[in-house]
């Protein structure tokens, strides 16, 4: 990307020695025309082996770094669960993938809540004794944490669940039954549910390399393509809060597992960071609908941060153009390769890391001008106009 003003962050490391990061168009960089809260967007698509983020809830770091810089954070479950781990926090809006879009788009906004009600929808295909496991972890949260579940449904007939791999190297799935997935949804929604968590039975025949290569840390997540399709299948029939957390068999102990995927491995259940996300997810709405303070919208938009190979997600697309910097992280590396350079996506910026997107983001909502952070700052130019 041509560039006639670059921003060089140096960090010191361990031995002291300073490291290059990146450079930045900085000419790119517009001034916030506005001083209400300063809102972010963090995307990590699932299933497309992103080396932050592509695992159980290992994004959830740059999650909370960008609460420290952003006043909020508008974020999908990809980034936040965690199988049994999770961070809740006022500043991060959890907003399933789907919905996250429509946002980016401006065809639905957000409205923090203080609570959901969460009603659980239980694949029939799972087996009596996970299905038992999966309750326990509801009720676990219900009378430790507090949230409010609704109840559950088990669908009429097993939702027949396939997982695949592109090409590419990323994953995706089909759902043999979507009607009696919304079916289920739906009678959760008429019983009052304002959110729904989703558990479907997964095969357990998944490759074995891939999965160790997963377990080890350097594979693609086999089942995120198909979680995806069923969060979104729901949240675009109901326009409700939505996530899900797939049912499987235990898999043997392995000693080399990488920390990144400890997570998944410490219980029965993937649920409990879905319920205790979704219990303080904000409502979807419509621009038709009566405005209440601290609605969200897309003009409301700061920032949106995307890995670098993953540019051609709805939501970076939606924002290109507008207000909002559009920032393209390259140390995030995927199995997708739709850069910001193919997309000819002028105005984006293309960072090394995390930490010069924070400090982007930072100098941004400052109005600071992010070349005066440099040592090499230039006159100011004769516009000849």
């Amino acid at each position: 990307m041509r560039c006639s003003r670059q921003l060089v962050l140096l960090l010191a490391g361990p031995s002291g020695a300073s490291a290059v990061l990146s450079a930045t168009p900085l000419e790119r960089v517009s001034p916030r025309s506005s001083a209400q809260p300063y809102t972010a967007i963090l995307v990590v698509p699932t299933g497309i082996g992103a080396s932050i983020g592509g695992y159980a809830g290992d994004a959830l770091p740059v999650a909370r770094a960008f609460g420290a810089v952003a006043d909020r954070v508008v974020t999908h479950p990809n980034v936040m669960n965690g199988a049994q781990l999770y961070w809740p926090d006022q500043q991060l809006f959890y907003t399933e993938g789907f919905a996250l879009d429509e946002f980016a788009a401006g065809r639905w906004g957000l409205r923090p809540v203080t609570a959901q009600r969460v009603g659980l929808l239980l694949d029939a295909a799972i087996e009596p004794d996970l299905m038992i496991r999966h309750l326990q972890a509801a009720d676990a949260c219900r009378a430790t944490l507090g949230i409010n579940i609704g109840g559950y449904t088990v669908t009429e007939e097993p939702l027949g669940v396939s997982v695949e791999m592109s090409p590419a190297g990323a994953s995706w799935g089909t759902v043999k039954r979507p009607d009696a997935l919304l079916r289920a949804a739906e009678k959760l929604h008429a019983a009052g549910c304002t959110a729904i968590a989703i558990v479907a039975r997964f095969p357990d025949d998944e490759d074995e390399e891939m999965l160790a290569q997963y377990r080890a840390g350097n594979g693609v997540d086999a089942v995120g393509g198909a979680e995806a399709i069923i969060s979104h299948l729901v949240s675009q029939h109901l326009r409700i809060p939505c996530a899900h957390a797939p049912a499987s068999g235990p898999l043997e102990i392995e000693p080399e597992l990488s920390p990144r995927t400890c997570a998944e491995e410490l219980g029965h259940t993937f649920l409990p960071c879905v319920l205790v996300n979704l219990a303080r997810a904000p409502t979807l709405i419509c621009p038709d609908d009566a405005a209440h303070p601290g609605d969200i919208w897309r003009d409301d938009v700061d920032a949106i941060v995307v890995p670098l190979g993953a540019c051609g997600g709805a939501a970076a697309l939606s924002l290109i153009g507008s207000r909002a910097l559009v920032i393209a992280v390259e140390e995030n590396s995927c199995a997708l390769q739709v850069t910001t350079d193919k997309l000819r996506m002028d105005g984006a910026l293309v960072v090394r890391s995390y930490m010069e997107a924070l400090g982007l983001m930072a100098a941004h909502k400052a109005g600071v001008n992010p070349a005066c952070l440099t040592s090499n700052v230039e006159s100011i130019r004769n516009l000849r106009i």
